[in-house]
């Protein structure tokens, strides 16, 4: 009797420790032969742009089937243009991921109501390549150059929209602290601003990230051209923190203020967020997931970032969905106050 148990067992014992494997086999199916894209949802040589192409050069080895991977960009509408594409048009098997600037996570409190052509909470964030720290920076010869001049004095800084991060930032420290930014619009990424502040169109730009102040500009920062504004955060980043450079949130007054100004740096969290499509398998997103985390730990791609100075710290996709699910949990008269902190009033 014993003996015709253990026999009937060993099929399905066999079974069980085959699972994996051919689970792992219809996975590597999905990609193999296959061109993984990673859209960029801003322009190129920028921060965001940097770090997509970083990933896209590791990304193939660490998912099943090894695909190939292309990396482009698909800039507008502060990345809700290519957002928009990833969510109803293209492909929904795993071969398309976003990489949008940090706010298009936060549309629905960022948009109008209905102003989106898709729903950014029902999206599978796979992941965000680091944390960052969100600052504005200004010409040494603006007409405020310490935050607290802002206060006082107006300083013209360089937007891509007002639903981007560079556009509403300065926006909200108008609205919740009163300073006295006043932002022009149609940029399309950190790039181009910072070519307009050197032209003298503009005195800076807010929403610049430290990762990014440290590589693409780092000459600004070298040859002493521009000032350190103020960090636009509660708590302070250490480097900043060595530098002197104040905090925002050290300048609300009431406890509303700052639960405003914690719901909008949160983005901060998830710096340089990567998405798929909300119809993809859920099988396909953990795969996503966990090839994510992997390739940002890779040795190569690590040593590639230490000698371009990017700051490499990944987060996992379940951290940004959890996030994402709190903040939009938020009491809505919250929500609604935060929505109107950075709305540009005319």
């Amino acid at each position: 009797m014993a003996g015709g148990l253990v026999r009937a067992l060993i099929p399905v014992v066999g079974a069980l420790a085959l699972a994996p494997a051919a689970r792992a086999d219809d996975l590597a199916a999905v990609w193999r032969g296959k061109t993984v894209n990673i859209l960029v949802g801003t322009s190129a040589g920028g921060g965001y742009d940097t770090y997509a192409r970083v990933f896209g050069r590791y990304l193939g080895r660490h998912l099943p089937g090894n695909p190939n991977v292309v990396v482009a960009n698909m800039a507008g509408a502060a990345s809700n243009t290519m957002a928009g594409y990833i969510a109803g048009v293209a492909p929904k098997d795993g071969t398309y991921i976003g990489a949008p600037f940090s706010t298009q996570p936060l549309g629905p409190i960022l948009e109008e109501p209905g102003a989106l052509r898709y729903d950014p909470t029902k999206l599978n964030y796979i992941g965000s390549a680091n944390e960052e720290a969100f600052l504005c920076i200004v010409r040494k010869d603006a007409p405020a150059t310490t935050f607290a001049d802002a206060f006082s004095r107006e300083d013209v800084m360089g937007g891509t929209a007002e639903t981007g991060s560079t556009g509403y930032l300065p926006i909200l420290m108008n609205n919740v602290l009163g300073t006295k930014f006043k932002v022009v619009f149609g940029y399309p990424g950190s790039r181009e601003m910072t070519m307009a502040m050197e032209k003298g169109e503009v005195h800076g730009q807010c929403g610049m990230g430290w990762s990014s102040m440290q590589t693409q500009y780092s000459d600004l920062l070298k040859n002493d051209r521009v000032a350190l504004l103020v960090q636009e955060r509660i708590a302070g980043y250490p480097e900043m923190d060595r530098l002197g450079v104040p905090r925002s949130g050290d300048f609300a007054k009431t406890a509303d203020q700052k639960a405003i100004l914690e719901i909008i740096y949160s983005q901060e969290t998830f710096g340089r967020p990567y998405f798929v499509a909300s119809d993809v398998a859920k099988e396909r997103v953990d795969a996503l997931r966990a090839a994510f985390m992997e390739t940002w730990r890779d040795p190569d791609l690590i040593a590639e970032a230490r000698k371009m100075n990017l700051d490499v710290g990944p987060i996992s996709g379940e951290a940004v969905q959890a996030l994402l699910t709190k903040i939009y949990a938020s009491p809505p008269d919250l929500l609604a106050k935060a929505r109107a902190a950075i709305k540009l009033k005319r």
